[in-house]
C-alpha cells in the first residue's frame, strides 16, 4: 500500500487542530498515513501546548533545540519520513473541507509532484495591520489550478505540495537560503531542469496566519535579497517578471533614475503599505527598489 509522510514545520503556532483534521482524514488516503511535527525553536509556550501531539497515534512530535530555518528543517522532516509520498504544510494552515486527502489520493496517478494551492478568506481580516497581507494573499496567491498550470514549475510553492519522497530527497531544498523566501522559485527550477512533471490542483489550504503589514514587508525584503542570491551564484530568476524589470532597466542605463526618483517618494510608499488601504502597485515599486539596491 502506498504510504504518506506528511510534514510540518512548526514556529509559534499551536498545530493541534490541524494536526486532528488530517488524523481524521487519514483513512481517506487508503495507505498508511504518519504525521512528522519538528519545532523549529518555538517558544516554550507553543511547546507546551504541542507537546499533546506526541502521544496520538500516527503522528511524530519532536523539537529542535534552535531554529534552523525553513529549508533545513523541511529537508530534516523529508530525510526522516516512513513513506513513498510527502505532503508539505505549512503549519498555520487550514484544510478546507473533510475531502482532502481524498482528492490528492485521487490525483496521485498524474504526476510526481501536485500543488494543491492556497486560499484565503473572503472578508478582509478585522485587525487593520493584517490587511496587507490578506489582499496580497487574495490577489496573488490565490489562483485557480487552471492559471497556476499555465507556468506548473514556476508558480509553485512549498506550501501544500504533494511530491514522491525520493524526488523530494534526491533535489533537497538550498540550505544556504537562511532568510525568508524563494526556497519554492529554487525548487521548481531543479524540478524543470530534471523534466519532473508538476500538476496543479484545486484542492488549497486556507492561509490561517496572517501577518502585520510591518513583519510581512521585513520577509519580502527578505525574499528579494534570496532572488538576488540565487541570480549571482546560479542565474536562478531571470524569467522572474521583477528580475525582468530590474535587468532592463540597467539595460538602458535607468535603474541609477529610477532609485533616485524612488528613493524621494519611499517614506510615502511606506505610509501607503502600512495604511488600511495599501496598494500592490506600490509595494511592487517598493520591491523593485529593494531590487535594484541589492543589484548595484
Amino acid at each position: 500500500m502506498i504510504g504518506l509522510s506528511v510534514l510540518i514545520p512548526v514556529f509559534n503556532n499551536d498545530v493541534r487542530p490541524l494536526v486532528r483534521a488530517l488524523l481524521a482524514q487519514a483513512p481517506d488516503w487508503q495507505g498508511p498515513v504518519e504525521i512528522r511535527c519538528l519545532d523549529d525553536g518555538s517558544q516554550e509556550a507553543f511547546r507546551v501546548l504541542n507537546r499533546e501531539l506526541a502521544g496520538l497515534p500516527g503522528v511524530v512530535y519532536a523539537e529542535l533545540a534552535h531554529n534552523v530555518g525553513r529549508a533545513a528543517i523541511r529537508n530534516q522532516l523529508a530525510a526522516a519520513a516512513r513513506y513513498a509520498w510527502l505532503l508539505l504544510l505549512d503549519n498555520d494552515s487550514r484544510l478546507p473541507d473533510h475531502q482532502f486527502l481524498a482528492r490528492y489520493r485521487a490525483g496521485r496517478q498524474l504526476a510526481p509532484v501536485l500543488a494543491g494551492g492556497t486560499t484565503y478568506e473572503s472578508r478582509p481580516p478585522s485587525d487593520d495591520a493584517l490587511h496587507l497581507r490578506w489582499l496580497y494573499g487574495c490577489r496573488r496567491e490565490a489562483r485557480p489550478a487552471a492559471v497556476r498550470q499555465q507556468a506548473p514549475h514556476g508558480q509553485l510553492t512549498l506550501n501544500n505540495l504533494l511530491v514522491q519522497t525520493s524526488i523530494f530527497r534526491e533535489l533537497g531544498l538550498d540550505e544556504s537560503l537562511t532568510r525568508y523566501g524563494h526556497e519554492d522559485t529554487k525548487f521548481g527550477w531543479l524540478l524543470r531542469r530534471a523534466a519532473v512533471a508538476v500538476q496543479h490542483l484545486d484542492n488549497p489550504v486556507l492561509h490561517d496566519g496572517l501577518e502585520a503589514a510591518p513583519v510581512f514587508l521585513q520577509k519580502t525584503h527578505d525574499a528579494v535579497r534570496n532572488l538576488v542570491q540565487l541570480y549571482r551564484a546560479e542565474g536562478l530568476g531571470a524569467d522572474t517578471r521583477l528580475l525582468r524589470a530590474a535587468l532592463r532597466l540597467q539595460r538602458w542605463g535607468l535603474s541609477e533614475a529610477v532609485r533616485t526618483t524612488f528613493r524621494l517618494r519611499q517614506a510615502q510608499v511606506q505610509r501607503n503599505l502600512l495604511s488600511t488601504r495599501p496598494s500592490l502597485r506600490q509595494l511592487d515599486a517598493l520591491k523593485l527598489y529593494w531590487l535594484l539596491n541589492e543589484l548595484r
